[in-house]
């Protein structure tokens, strides 16, 4: 896999400073996969690891399921969380939202 570490919060600095990250929707594609959540197995650093041979994208599953407010916490027993795949064309859509942001918005 070409990105086994991606510095996502690269986009976010503005002079050395930290700023907020914001939310962004990822559209949906018909290569998603699904996974079922087990509260007390399913750890999405290890999902993450299963679909992207990296565990560093538990962020990006969590962003492709806004229900559960970013936080791994807030996923219940037996959820069906989208799995935003492959990973590069993931973290595309994920760039092209956030410059969609930025150019509304602003950084």
């Amino acid at each position: 896999m070409a990105y086994q570490y991606w510095n996502r919060y690269s986009d976010f600095l503005i002079n050395g400073e930290q700023t907020v990250v914001p939310f962004v929707q990822l559209p949906q594609k018909t290569t998603d996969k699904t996974f079922i959540y087990k509260v007390g197995r399913s750890r999405l650093d290890v999902v993450s690891q299963e679909f992207y041979n990296s565990p560093y994208f538990g962020w990006l599953i969590l962003q492709a399921n806004p229900e559960f407010g970013g936080l791994e916490n807030y996923i219940y027993d037996g959820a069906v969380l989208i799995i935003p795949f492959p990973l590069l064309p993931s973290l595309q859509d994920y760039k092209a939202s956030l410059d969609n942001y930025f150019y509304y918005y602003g950084r």
